[in-house]
């Protein structure tokens, strides 16, 4: 391979088990989300700028120490990109790489021909790692569990040899997460965690406990779009970057293994340098910053309330996230992530469910969970007129 060009940076990467898997696999996975132009058929046609921006990527990856390249068939045109790039264009021998990929069919059959047409995207004849894509609801949680089901069926490209470990990820509430892992069906966890949501920890510590995989989705976008942080964030954080930062904080857990990293363009390879060695537990040094972050938390007076306590809430508002979102705008300045995520709830969506608020379902909360000190009405409100902007036409 031709390594010209490719990042200078070169920090020592370091390595996990992943649980049961038995893979020692880098600390930093490549996700396969991100590339320009990624989305729209045919998926197998790629863009020359497209390719170029994956090529520079995956050699950069390498270089780096990444051995766990990640992707999805719901990531559109990235599994026939990453085929070309990996088998084409760069030619890298096959063992000599991790290959995690996923995919959410609904029954037994549907299971095997998908795998069939992701298996010549990526020009592979196994997966080291499939998950089932986003069990996110109990109803998904049943449809993909049952008996000569989706799952079953994996189980039996594993025999096969198709499939070497099988997981699944979630973008779903801590109870459904809990119910999959005790099923005992699966060797790897795909979810959500960072400082700024730390909700999952008690799924993570069962994980653990099952001697699991426990692979960290997007830590630097759906964590804080800390590729753009606020000056606040920033000073808050400093020696390190709010990336580095967080990337130690996920790590100084040894339960878990890998974090998924956008890696899209030359330049966010540099943070990389600077987040190694990642201790477990966190030095002091980390400690320290992490203890500055705590305190901020105090800017806000409602901060020790539990929003849980409003999950599934009759509304159909996504009151904890709301409180969460206005939480960060207010004790960290983080008002481009809130903009973000708060204009992506889907009233019938289960990747991230939520209505805005309206007259209507204010009217509905049930306001018997609140403590009578706590402003529910007034803290929605105002967090929906910071964040909301609505869609253009």
């Amino acid at each position: 391979m031709d390594f010209k060009n490719v990042s200078v940076y070169r920090p020592k990467m370091e390595y996990r088990r992943f649980g049961k898997t038995d893979k020692k696999v880098s600390v930093i996975t490549l996700g396969g989300m991100r590339y320009k132009h990624g989305s729209g058929e045919p998926r197998e046609l790629i863009p020359a700028d497209t390719l170029d921006q994956c090529i520079t990527t995956v050699k950069n990856a390498i270089n780096q120490g990444i051995n766990l390249i990640e992707t999805a068939y719901g990531y559109g045109k990235s599994e026939h990109l990453y085929g070309k790039v990996l088998n084409d264009e760069l030619k890298i021998k096959r063992g000599s790489y991790f290959l995690m990929t996923k995919g959410n069919p609904k029954t037994a059959k549907e299971t095997r021909e998908l795998i069939e047409k992701q298996l010549r995207a990526l020009k592979t004849d196994y997966f080291d790692f499939y998950a089932w894509h986003g069990i996110n609801t109990q109803e998904l949680f049943e449809l993909s569990c049952k008996k000569n089901g989706p799952v079953e069926e994996l189980l039996k490209l594993k025999e096969e040899g198709v499939v070497r470990h099988i997981g699944f990820s979630t973008h779903g509430p801590l109870n459904v997460i809990l119910k999959a892992l005790e099923t005992d069906l699966f060797e790897f966890v795909n979810l959500h965690f960072y400082y700024f949501f730390q909700r999952n920890k008690p799924a993570i510590d069962l994980a653990a406990k099952k001697d699991m995989g426990v692979f960290i989705i997007s830590p630097n976008d759906k964590g804080g779009q800390l590729f753009h942080p606020s000056e606040k964030l920033t000073e808050l954080t400093k020696p390190l970057h709010p990336i580095q930062w967080n990337a130690r904080f996920c790590l100084g857990y040894d339960s878990i293994h890998t974090l998924s990293f956008g890696l899209t363009e030359p330049t966010h390879f540099d943070q990389l340098n600077g987040i190694f060695p990642a201790s477990a537990p966190l030095s002091a040094d980390d400690l320290k910053i992490m203890q500055m972050l705590d305190k901020q938390k105090q800017d806000d007076p409602y901060f020790k309330f539990d929003p849980y306590v409003f999950e599934n809430d009759p509304s159909g508002l996504n009151i904890p996230e709301i409180l969460r979102f206005r939480m960060l705008l207010k004790c960290y300045d983080m008002k481009e992530f809130g903009l973000y995520r708060y204009n992506m709830f889907q009233e019938k969506d289960h990747w991230f469910p939520g209505r805005f608020p309206t007259e209507e379902n204010l009217k509905q909360i049930d306001l018997s969970k609140c403590p009578p000190e706590l402003p529910i009405i007034e803290l929605i409100g105002e967090t929906h007129r910071e964040l909301f902007r609505p869609k253009k036409k």
